[in-house]
This record gives C-alpha cells, sequence and structure tokens, in this order.
C-alpha cells in the first residue's frame, strides 16, 4: 500500500522521481507528493487525485523523495498528501503508526502544532525533537519510540545531501545506480535505470549519498529478473487486459523446465523434501485473490497430493488459535510477497515450529526471506490492482506442489504422467480462450444492466466463482457473490430472479450433473444464467441464456481455464461503464498493512 520513491545522484532528481511515482500509482493513487533539496532551498508539490504532467524547470536539485497515497489514517486531501513536514525535516512512509494518536498528545503538549489528519506526521515531529545536528541519528531515536509498521525515507535541508530510508514489515529497495542511489517500495520504480538491488530487512536503517551508502549491516546485491518493457502497457488500453493477455504465457513460464515425466523438479522444495514427505497436513494461507488461490490449491492438494488440507484467509488466522505441530506445513500465497496479514501469520507457524513454505512472484520479498521454502510463480511484473495472471501462476504452482506430494505418497505414475501431459497442453488451450475474447465481449453488453450477479460453482470451480465475483466487484463496482452451487438452496435461492443473472461455471466434470440441477433451480426462478462450459456441449445451451466455451482438459485442471474468460468478463463489464479499470477505487495493489 503506498508507493514511495526517491534519488540522490549526478542527476537531477525530480524527473527520475516523477517517473518512479507514475510506475507506483498501482500502489496508491488518492494523491501525491514531492520534495526537491537543492542546497537550502526545497520544493514542495502535493495533490490529490492521480499525477498529472507538470512543468519541471522549479524542481531543480539532485535530492528528492516522493509518495503516492493510499489513504489509511486521515482522509484524502492535500494537507494529508506526503511529503508530511515540520520544522523542515520532510518524511514519506508506508506503514500504520499504531500509537501515533498517544505520540501526537504528547507533542501537543510540547508546543507542537499538527497540520494533518495522518499517522505519518508524528514521524516527522519525533525527528525534530531528536536532531541535534545528524540525521540518522534523528531518526533512528524517532523510530523507538513507534509501535507499527513503516517504510519510510527522510530528507532534510539541515542534514543536507543525504537521504535516510528505514523499514519494519513495509517493502524498501535500494537501487543502486551509476549516477547514485534509489529507494523505492518495489523494482517497478528502479527498473529503468538499475536492475541492482538491495533488499532491507526488517529494523533496518541506510543512509543515502549521490557516491555512496551505509546499511547497519552487510547486504547482498541482488539482480531483478525483469526488463524495462515488462511493465509498459504496450498497445493495450489497460494493463489488466495486457495482463490477462499474458495468463497463457504465464502458465507456460510458471511450468517451464518443472515437469518432468512423472514427476515435476521444483528447486525451492529440495531442501525440505523430507519434512513434507512427513507432513499429515497442509495449510494454505492467502488474502483477496491469494485466497482463492489458496482455496484451490486445499482441493488440488487433498485430490492430487493425497494429503489433508486447509485454506484459511491470512486476516482470520493469524487470530485464531489452532492446534500446529511440526509434522505439519503451511504454504502461504501472496503476489508481492508482502502481505501484512500472511506475514503476521507466518510468524505465527513459524513459531509453533511449522514447515512455512511460500507461492510468491517477488524476488527478495519478506515472505521469500522469512519462509524456510517456496515456489516461485514467475509471473513478471503485474501493475493492475485487480490481479489476474499473478492468480493464473499461483494455481498452476499449487497443481505442482500437488503432484509433488502426490509422488511422496500415493500418486501413480500414470496418473502424474496424466496430469504433466495435460499441463503441458494447458498453455495452448489458455490462447485459444484468449483468441475468444470479443465473443466474451459480446456477451457481457447484453447483461450491462443488471446491478448484482451471482457466481456458482462445485468441487475445484467453487473458488473460482468467488475470484469471478471479486473481479467484477473489484473494478466494475457491481454487487457479485460467489457461492458454492449446493448452497443455493439453503439461502441464496431467496435473491434469485429476474434481475440477478447467474454465472455457472459447468465443464464436464464429476459434479457436472450437479451443476445442471442448480442452473435448472435458477431458471425455474425466472433467473438469466450465463455458462461457463466444456466444448462440445450442446446439452447445455439448451437450457442457460448465453455460454462461454473453454477446451477440454482434466477435471484437476479446470479452474485454470475456467478463471480466465472470468477475468475477460469483469474486464470487458468495467470497460463498458468506463471505470478506472487499473485503479478501483478504495483499492491498492499490495495490502502492506492491516
Amino acid at each position: 500500500m503506498c508507493g514511495i520513491i526517491g534519488y540522490i545522484g549526478e542527476k537531477q532528481a525530480y524527473p527520475i522521481v516523477i517517473n518512479g511515482l507514475k510506475k507506483l500509482e498501482y500502489r496508491g493513487y488518492d494523491s501525491y507528493g514531492i520534495c526537491v533539496l537543492d542546497n537550502e532551498k526545497v520544493f514542495l508539490k502535493k495533490r490529490v487525485g492521480q499525477i498529472l504532467e507538470e512543468g519541471e524547470s522549479e524542481f531543480n536539485g539532485c535530492v528528492s523523495i516522493g509518495h503516492d497515497r493510499w489513504a489509511s489514517t486521515g482522509g484524502v486531501c492535500e494537507k494529508n498528501a506526503h511529503p508530511h513536514e515540520y520544522n523542515g525535516f520532510y518524511v514519506v512512509h508506508n506503514g500504520i503508526i499504531e500509537n501515533y494518536k498517544e505520540l501526537k498528545e504528547d507533542l501537543i503538549k510540547k508546543g507542537h502544532i499538527f497540520n494533518s489528519d495522518t499517522d505519518t506526521e508524528v514521524i516527522a515531529h519525533l525527528i525534530s525533537e531528536e536532531f541535534n545536528g545528524n540525521l540518522e541519528d534523528a531518526a533512528r531515536k524517532a523510530l523507538k519510540k513507534i509501535i507499527g509498521s513503516y517504510g519510510i525515507a527522510v530528507v532534510s535541508p539541515k542534514d543536507k545531501d543525504k537521504i535516510v530510508i528505514a523499514k519494519m514489515s513495509s517493502p524498501i529497495i535500494i537501487g543502486i545506480c551509476k549516477d547514485g542511489h534509489i529507494v523505492a517500495s518495489d523494482p517497478s520504480a528502479v527498473i529503468d535505470y538499475t536492475k541492482q538491488i538491495i533488499t532491507l530487512d526488517d529494523g533496518e536503517m541506510a543512509v543515502l549519498r549521490k557516491d555512496s551508502y551505509m546499511i547497519l549491516k552487510e547486504k547482498k546485491i541482488e539482480t531483478i529478473d525483469w526488463e524495462s518493457d515488462s511493465i509498459s502497457k504496450g498497445d493495450y488500453a489497460h494493463y489488466m487486459l495486457k495482463e490477462i493477455m499474458e495468463e497463457s504465457k504465464v502458465i507456460e513460464s510458471a511450468t517451464m523446465g518443472r515437469l518432468l515425466d512423472n514427476n515435476v523438479k521444483l528447486g525451492g522444495l529440495e531442501s525440505s523434501k523430507e519434512r513434507l514427505e512427513e507432513a499429515n497436513k497442509i495449510f494454505l494461507i492467502g488474502c483477496g485473490t491469494g485466497y482463492y488461490a489458496a482455496k484451490t490449491g486445499e482441493y488440488l492438494m487433498e485430490e492430487i497430493g493425497g494429503i489433508d488440507a486447509e485454506a484459511h484467509m491470512g486476516s482470520e488466522i493469524r487470530y485464531r488459535n489452532p492446534r500446529l505441530d511440526r509434522n505439519e506445513a503451511a504454504i502461504f500465497v501472496s503476489q508481492s510477497g508482502e502481505t501484512a496479514d500472511n506475514l503476521a501469520a507466518l510468524k505465527k507457524f513459524k513459531d509453533a515450529g511449522v514447515l512455512t513454505l511460500g507461492v510468491t512472484n517477488a524476488i527478495g520479498s519478506t515472505q521469500t526471506r522469512e519462509t524456510e521454502g517456496g515456489v516461485y510463480t514467475r509471473c513478471g511484473p503485474e501493475i493492475a490492482v485487480a490481479s489476474t495472471k499473478a492468480f493464473i501462476g499461483q494455481i498452476t504452482v499449487l497443481t505442482m506442489i500437488s503432484i509433488f506430494l502426490g509422488r511422496q505418497r500415493n500418486l501413480s505414475e500414470k496418473k502424474a504422467e496424466e496430469v504433466i501431459k495435460e499441463l503441458r497442453d494447458i498453455p495452448f488451450k489458455a490462447e485459444l480462450i484468449l483468441n475468444n475474447r470479443e465473443e466474451i465481449n459480446n456477451i457481457v453488453q447484453k447483461y450491462l444492466r443488471f446491478k448484482d450477479f451471482w457466481f456458482i460453482g462445485r468441487k475445484f470451480n467453487y473458488p473460482i466463482a468467488m475470484e469471478g465475483a471479486l473481479k467484477l466487484k473489484e473494478i466494475s463496482y457491481i454487487h457479485a457473490e460467489g457461492t458454492p452451487g449446493g448452497e443455493l438452496k439453503h439461502g441464496p435461492l431467496a435473491l434469485i430472479d429476474e434481475n440477478c443473472p447467474t454465472v455457472a461455471l459447468c465443464p464436464r466434470d464429476s459434479v457436472y450433473d450437479k451443476m445442471l440441477s442448480n442452473i435448472e433451480e435458477v431458471k425455474a426462478r425466472n433467473g438469466k444464467v450465463i455458462a461457463i462450459a466444456s466444448e462440445g456441449d450442446n446439452k447445455i445451451k439448451e437450457i442457460v441464456d448465453d455460454v462461454i466455451y473453454i477446451p477440454k482438459t482434466i477435471e484437476a485442471l479446470t479452474p485454470i481455464l475456467t478463471a480466465i474468460p472470468l477475468h475477460l468478463f469483469a474486464y470487458y463489464f468495467a470497460l463498458a461503464l468506463k471505470r478506472d479499470i487499473d485503479k478501483p477505487r478504495n483499492l491498492a495493489k499490495s495490502v502492506t498493512v492491516e
């Protein structure tokens, strides 16, 4: 949540920082701000809304910090935009200061006057209180008083020619450039300038100068494996459509070099394979779309992996007290690897001696450093707030982990060969669906007047029904619910009428006949039905209003294919309603605060 960017070096800082802010808008776009230091002068600009192209001539200087905001504490207005300043100390911050009210009250008693409603402004005041000529020393002392999470960057003309940065439960990286250094929330903001980065760990502080950097302990330089054009929209109108259209390639990338004849090769699990073989239960933890991927993984691991599995929301399991022991394993599913609720749950499971693994997209993220192993999804950067290709990558990887677990148990060579053979063909089948996107768009146009939708599925496709509903809610602002088909008669059927269409996930699988019965229940209440069905299924055309066909595949792999038309359905619905698709209201890409 929120984007931080800063530069110190030989070049003019403003163009670099404003470019970084544009790259980070997917993390927050309620408001933005930037300050530039030019010796003793400070240029400060704050704006509500998305970044505008403005003149740069007045913003001279080689030191700058900027911020894209996603409001958490304090409303959306110019005074609450970052950077926050007090007495010549400028701060940008990502995270939540849990004890800011108490700190603020104490500071007010000392005569401090606050200009915003945010928790962040407290940091600037605390640094001012502690300053005695050295900015990093003042920041270090100030942060000792803070309870909560933070990624911060601080500058001041009182101790110029440096940027002080620090991290606690909120991502911060340093970009090592030929002409200086960049601080940012994630690699998308630095990739135009360098691929060499250092990732700060919790509790660390760094001081950046134009020709040097200092960290409290030695850090390894990593290499970003993305290309700069991978974070460009190219010829697409929106990042979301570009990312949906990459879903077939994501499957191919996730499986490349990992599929053997009757098993999978997952290097990130090698050091944990003995404990996995001994494990009697798998927990899968995620939030939002990551939870729906985890829920899909629950079914996959029970059916293919031959092991008991439970999916849980990170925001809930972190507060519960399940019985945990070292004969269990937990897999944390996150695109960013910085999801606050996941990380809190991860600590809980680690403390209990449970084997912790990750399914992550971001190399060097907190989740990848804190888990004992895991598998990268290899999706490349995902910029749109609504996750699409990352979800496809997650369930593809969870399928492979299920095969890995199954071969340790009772999954036969023949059955493993069948799943792997079909998995090799899934990218081609996904591409066929993507090539059919205009037909999906045509169906969307028939349903634009409706304000409520129901999504139903069974077994493997129940989580996909929830995913489809979430996508429609996120970017169209249309009310949608996802439930198991078998639960319709236990309550939701009361809402079905001619004004509430149902999207039914009904591929040819073991619960096909049951889903047909559910569709008949909806039609008997005058409800319209859009079916996601297997190619060649002419029977279903006779009872539903519209059909979106997917290629035939084995039951366990249908979720990969059924999710793709639902992503396109949500995209075209939002497009027709002229929504801000890549940056839906009230949402941000990476939820790094509770």
